[in-house]
């Protein structure tokens, strides 16, 4: 099935950028682009996935957030589009802005209940169809896409979900899920996935997440956007039910793994591509400096 839809979680807290994150949402940090212009970071994730074709998109928010990503979207009004007649460039960004409302929906989750639990609540907007799930506070660069190049692995693993991954080194360990698996023959950067595991320890990475073709203490780890099919929902909607959590709350990755269990699940390696990363103060910094130049 072709990927049409989309979601992008923007409900999280935002606790590792307090205080700035109390004042402004994180996912509207602005982020300066390659092209000059200074626009709000989860606008450039709406950009890139209209540009991969996708054409709904499913904002995950808190209660009461959905105006404030209306408000942004739908710009000033209109004494303040007149004085932008002076700079063509961004009355023509004001326009495309306003356009890029009409892919807009939004799903609300009423508690912090995990990213797993986030997801569940796009259920509606999903009906039955594959959707493709970016991280909101990461942005992508690659040539082509890395979301196009995700949704074309999806294709090729013949409806399996399937999740872009990256090499990471044993000491981020802790902050990726992770995978175990086999590279096809026909095209290595594709993996058949044999095991999945939400931040795993070091010691459990080095006996059970191995994949060929990495050095000594590099693993496979999420790189931020996966495209899931629709059983998703019906693995959430048990966890949730049963209340099987993790840490306190319904993880995606646990799900994730379930849905491998019982009808296979696909990897993607992203060779061809960067993420940039803006969650946590020390990654904002480098990622607010590297994007500007991509």
């Amino acid at each position: 099935m072709k990927i049409r839809k989309a979601i992008v979680p923007i409900a999280g807290l935002g606790t590792r950028l307090f205080p700035a994150s109390h004042a402004c949402k994180k996912e509207f940090f602005p982020v300066v682009g390659p092209d000059g212009i200074a626009r709000a970071l989860v606008h450039y994730q709406i950009i890139d996935l209209m540009d991969a074709g996708i054409e709904q998109i499913c904002i995950v928010v808190r209660p009461g957030e959905e105006q404030l990503v209306i408000n942004y979207f739908q710009g000033p009004g209109e004494a303040y589009l007149k004085r932008l007649e002076k700079y063509p460039e961004l009355a023509r960004e004001a326009a495309r802005t306003q356009a890029a409302l009409q892919r807009i929906s939004f799903a609300v989750q009423a508690y912090q209940e995990g990213y797993g639990h986030a997801v569940y609540q796009s259920q509606a907007f999903a009906k039955g169809d594959p959707v493709l799930l970016c991280l909101g506070d990461h942005l992508f660069r690659g040539d082509p896409s890395c979301h196009s190049q995700l949704m074309q692995a999806y294709e090729l693993c013949g409806g399996k979900s399937v999740s872009a991954v990256n090499r990471i080194h044993a000491d981020d360990l802790k902050g990726y899920g992770a995978i175990a698996g086999k590279r096809r023959l026909a095209n290595p950067d594709l993996i058949d996935v044999s095991l999945i595991i939400e931040k795993p320890s070091v010691e459990v990475a080095r006996k059970e997440l191995r994949v060929d073709g990495l050095e000594a203490d590099e693993f496979l780890g999420w790189f931020g956007m996966h495209v899931l099919s629709p059983t998703i929902y019906d693995v959430l909607e048990e966890m949730i039910a049963k209340d099987i959590r993790q840490n306190g709350e319904f993880q995606l990755t646990y799900a994730q793994e379930l849905q491998r269990q019982r009808e296979g699940y696909c990897a993607l390696e992203i060779k061809n591509g960067k993420r940039f990363d803006f969650g946590a103060p020390q990654d904002l910094l480098k990622s607010m400096t590297d994007f500007a130049v991509a």
